[in-house]
């Protein structure tokens, strides 16, 4: 199959082009556009889409031809949980178990040895295959309680300099959470207040109520005076179901809060009964706390007991959630690091392994959604992947005419960058170098 050959390159502007599609209804926001146009049974609708300039300045369907397109056009992608600081560290520092004690106790061991070029190459090497893969965002969650912490952020905020026209960067400093009542930690807050980036921590069983309590109210607080959004590591536990959401819930009872507020994993949620979960669910509707599935890292972590498989897994009950208004979305995680070992910054990679573990299926709105607009709203971006008329050109193209081939076949993808397709990945020679040290 010669994957261009319905890409019609327009020789004046730059960044231009027009090309027939196939595009997941959902994703296009006038139905004018496409009125009439047929929508096959997965979802998908036969469009040319023409750009300008890296904007869309025209859609429209394709009602009469004897053949359809055989690509499918997406959204670039936002991935809305990641951890690029510690990503391919699995060789330094695995988990042979799967267990999330055995993460946690090489994660600090990994973390307290981490060198300057490790963490260059984890970010490098993270953020090269995103964008050859088709990610244009990515929220990453960064360990900042060691004695380098302000070293990766200095590191950090020059790596999102070089990359800022090709991938939107927001990092979430991750921390103890009592760490924010410490001079550090407002030190820290200001730091990542004034840069637009988050406040983060920790909130998983065994822990003290009281005090947990407090150094939450605190962390709400202080985001709250510096105009800074959270994002909580919340629940990730097969124990003590939603005890974390429910003391957020209590907090948040108590003061009046104007940030935004993620809750990531939310996994001991899904092991409520049916009434409690739709209980907690309209909730955190109501406080407009949003949610961050992590379906694979769950999964991998969670639920082990000794040489038992069990068969109730803790997971974010996603589609209670969004019955209930909560906006929520999937993410990857962590990759190749000893929280995770098998990810890779691939989005549809993420989509053929997450569908089947959370039940959702592509052509439903509510099934895809997790992935496009509502991550790009989550990260608060101002295009939300949905294709209408002055929308950006970020796409990626795939080699195949059906989801089910699609998040199968491992087809080819051509990526196009405001405008332009993507040719090669780029490297300098400082990041070729290390990263031939550390194969």
């Amino acid at each position: 199959m010669n994957f261009a050959k319905n890409v019609e390159l327009i020789a004046s502007p730059p960044k231009s082009g027009r090309i027939d599609v196939l595009v997941p209804r959902c994703l296009i926001g006038n139905g004018k556009d496409v009125l009439g146009t047929s929508i096959d049974q997965e979802g998908l609708s036969s469009i040319q889409i023409e750009w300008r300039d890296g904007v869309i300045t025209s859609i429209k369907g394709l009602k009469e031809i004897s053949k359809g397109p055989e690509e499918i056009l997406l959204p670039r992608f936002t991935e809305p949980h990641a951890h690029i600081d510690k990503a391919f560290s699995w060789s330094r520092s695995s988990n042979l178990k799967g267990t999330y004690q055995e993460a946690l106790a090489a994660n600090l061991s990994e973390y307290e040895l981490r060198s300057k070029d490790e963490l260059i190459f984890s970010v490098e090497n993270s953020l090269n295959l995103a964008l050859v893969n088709g990610i244009r965002a990515i929220r990453s969650h960064i360990d900042s309680f060691g004695k380098s912490a302000m070293r990766d952020w200095d590191l950090l905020e020059d790596v999102r300099k070089k990359w800022q026209e090709k991938i939107f960067l927001q990092f979430v400093a991750l921390v103890p959470l009592d760490f924010w009542q410490t001079y550090e930690g407002d030190l820290l807050a200001q730091r990542v207040a004034s840069n637009g980036d988050l406040l983060g921590g920790v909130i998983a069983p065994p822990f003290n109520k009281r005090r947990t309590f407090q150094s939450l109210l605190h962390l709400v607080q202080l985001a709250n005076r510096l105009n800074c959004d959270i994002d909580l590591h919340i629940d990730e536990s097969q124990s003590c179901s939603a005890c974390g959401l429910k003391l957020l819930l209590d907090v948040l009872g108590q003061v009046k809060n104007e940030i935004s507020i993620t809750c990531s994993h939310l996994s001991s949620m899904g092991l409520l009964k049916e009434k409690m979960i739709s209980h907690l669910a309209r909730k955190m509707a109501k406080n407009k706390l949003k949610v961050v599935a992590l379906p694979l890292t769950n999964s991998w972590l969670l639920g082990r007991k000794n040489r038992s498989t069990l068969i109730k897994r803790p997971m974010a009950p996603i589609f209670q959630l969004q019955k209930a208004g909560v906006v929520v979305t999937v993410g990857g995680d962590n990759s190749n690091d000893a929280w995770f070992p098998l990810s890779n910054f691939d989005p549809i990679n993420l989509m053929a392994f997450s569908m089947p573990i959370a039940h959702l299926s592509p052509w439903d709105r509510l099934g895809l959604s997790p992935f496009t607009s509502s991550a790009a709203q989550v990260l608060g971006l101002q295009w939300d992947g949905v294709f209408q008329k002055g929308s950006p050109a970020d796409f990626i193209l795939l080699d195949s005419n059906s989801w089910v081939k699609a998040l199968s076949d491992r087809p080819k993808r051509r990526v196009v960058v405001n405008g332009e397709f993507l040719n090669e990945l780029p490297k300098t020679k400082n990041q070729h170098s290390q990263m031939i040290s550390h194969d």
